[in-house]
């Protein structure tokens, strides 16, 4: 299948080195795009300066690198991107899809989720409080098609489910920048872990927001530890050796549930990379985790 329009990415946070479940989660997405013959993109979501750092960056990037995983064009860095946050903010206020909230966590846990000052009406003045923006959803029933899941239903709750798109610290939070960046990049398909399925009505509602049609979604299941936990970075998930790159790369491909017949007698990461992409079915991808 050849769509020339088709655009993914794959969008690591700098928190630490790139681990095995993270490279699958990019194996994934850069076998669906080269399947589609489309573009391919790496984007660095450092948002975070208190959890993030140069080094995880550059290690990031050195690991993709030496796992042939390259990006087709520069690599994005939303570092560099608050600017258009800030405008994108400002413009979501001034048409009230968007709210100053100085409730603390407890006052909203105390209050069933609900805003004791009445954010969402624009009657709370934070004052000299330091406070988070916050999106306006609206009620609705969401339906959509995961293209690895099938048909989803999510139920959006007004207020209660409302997320924060600018924190109190004052940084960007990632509900809007993803947003904000796979508009900006005309990001078309999205391949991402499964832990991430359940925001995906609320971010399609900012994508609406900001007149742009969400991407079709593929949601694929999580690597899990020996402990059953998603394997991550605060699960202590080991970095990966790229010294072993192309043996990391047939693991996931294992992980993946694709036929390893096909990639028998590939003895470099080029070869290995073209005949997974040749003979991508991600339909075999085993759905037993979410």
């Amino acid at each position: 299948m050849t769509d020339s329009h088709y655009r993914g990415r794959f969008a690591p946070s700098p928190t630490g080195p790139l681990h095995f479940g993270s490279l699958v989660t990019a194996v994934a997405s850069y076998l669906e795009a080269r399947s589609h013959k489309g573009t391919w993109l790496v984007r660095i979501e450092d948002l975070d300066p208190l959890r993030e750092s140069p080094e995880a960056t550059q290690r990031i990037l050195d690991s993709l690198n030496a796992h042939g995983l390259h990006s087709d064009e520069p690599v994005r860095f939303q570092s560099e991107r608050h600017a258009h946050y800030h405008a994108l903010i400002d413009r979501l206020l001034s048409q009230r899809l968007a709210y100053r909230c100085a409730c603390s966590r407890k006052q909203l846990r105390e209050n069933n989720g609900r805003h004791p000052e009445h954010c969402r009406e624009g009657k709370a003045e934070p004052g000299e409080r330091p406070f988070a923006v916050r999106f306006a959803l609206h009620d609705e029933h969401s339906e959509w098609h995961d293209q690895l899941l099938g048909p989803q239903v999510q139920k959006v709750h007004a207020e209660l489910d409302d997320p924060v798109i600018l924190r109190k610290e004052g940084f960007y939070a990632y509900q809007l920048a993803v947003v904000a960046d796979d508009i900006d990049q005309g990001i078309s398909h999205v391949v991402r872990g499964s832990d991430l399925l359940d925001m995906t009505a609320q971010q399609q509602q900012i994508y609406r927001s900001l007149g742009a049609p969400p991407p079709q979604w593929m949601h694929i299941p999580v690597i899990l530890n020996a402990e059953g936990q998603k394997l991550s970075k605060q699960n202590h998930a080991p970095a990966l050796d790229d010294r072993k790159a192309i043996d990391n790369l047939k693991q996931a491909l294992v992980a993946l549930g694709q036929d390893q017949r096909l990639l028998a007698g590939a003895s470099d990461i080029g070869t290995l990379l073209a005949r997974a992409a040749a003979n991508w079915a991600p339909e075999r991808i085993h759905l037993t985790a979410r």
